[in-house]
């Protein structure tokens, strides 16, 4: 009998023990693994969106997801691309100028509709886009570069131009938003389900949305094709809509780059898929959440995670609205 034998525990079988360790120690370091998801500032829709996805990850899939406040989504993207995050939230204009630049980026998907609006003080006589026509009007936006544009057909919708209006430069669109709380502004420029929309609500006693006309949306889609009209009508969520019309909408996009594992994009997307309800809790836009909504018929890199997720759920991409 071998030394080994005598001892009860084999050469072989402490190798077996041994490379059972290493897979120990490899699976709970995978598991603190932490992901970065950026964002914009707090009081933004994307903030909330990103920290009804980070705390469902971490307390329904096991992934240490953190939120990363920026400046905006201009900032954000790059930072995504390089591997500095590991997701992003974005509007779909913003995604698609940075894909052009930011080769890494890749499309989780469409987590929901963005809908926005035109603010003004519920005590002003304005109720229309045209009645902006010589208003402080914010624009700029240097650290969201595609809300111009955005903001520009929304203009076009009431007949007006940026010549039509004095233009009030701001950086992002909480800025704008303080702006206009400050008096600085006349309007401001914002997305329904912001908590800064409600916030602005009670500081300047009571906020309208501007209504936008139906028959002015082709000279709006001849700038940003990518818009379009929703219905909404007066609740909790859309502040300032005193009745029913529609209102500006475009997608909100989760992004990530090319270096995040597949598993891991098809584990977050399964997660988030079984606990829709634990999302809305947090962010009530994210009703609109849903596997197959994800995936759109956008001319832009997916993750192949997602994609993979995609085949093996059957799920063929939506036509864009």
């Amino acid at each position: 009998m071998s030394n080994e034998t005598r001892f009860g525990v084999s050469r072989y079988a402490r190798i077996a023990l041994g490379a059972v360790a290493a897979l120990a120690i490899t699976a709970t370091a995978a598991s603190a693994q932490t992901y970065g998801i950026a964002t914009m500032p707090p009081g933004t829709l994307s903030h909330t969106t990103a920290s009804a996805l980070a705390k469902v990850l971490k307390e329904k899939g096991g992934l240490n997801v953190l939120v990363q406040p920026t400046a905006g989504e201009t900032t954000l993207l790059p930072l995504v691309a390089r591997g500095e995050a590991d997701l992003g939230i974005a509007n779909i204009f913003e995604v698609e100028a940075a894909m052009k630049a930011n080769p890494d980026l890749r499309l989780v998907g469409s987590l929901h509709s963005l809908r926005g609006a035109f603010w003004v003080r519920k005590d002003t006589p304005m109720k229309t886009i045209a009645d902006l026509k010589g208003k402080r009007v914010v624009l700029g936006f240097s650290a969201m570069r595609t809300i111009d544009p955005l903001v520009k057909a929304i203009l076009a919708t009431g007949g007006l131009t940026e010549a039509d209006v004095k233009p009030v430069l701001v950086p992002n669109v909480v800025r704008g938003a303080d702006d206009f709380a400050n008096g600085a502004a006349d309007m401001f420029f914002f997305a329904f389900g912001g908590a800064k929309v409600r916030e602005v609500d009670a500081t300047v006693g009571g906020v309208r949305a501007l209504e936008i006309p139906k028959e002015g949306m082709a000279a709006a889609q001849k700038i940003v094709p990518e818009g379009y009209l929703s219905p909404a009508v007066p609740s909790p969520f859309f502040v300032g809509v005193e009745q029913p019309m529609g209102v500006y909408t475009w997608d909100n996009m989760l992004v990530t780059n090319a270096k995040v594992k597949d598993e891991v994009v098809i584990k977050m997307i399964e997660t988030l898929q079984a606990n829709k309800a634990d999302l809305i809790a947090v962010q009530p836009a994210l009703r609109d959440f849903d596997d197959k909504a994800l995936y759109k018929s956008y001319d832009l890199k997916y993750h192949p995670g997602a994609l993979k997720y995609f085949k093996d759920h059957n799920i063929t991409a939506m036509k864009i609205q």
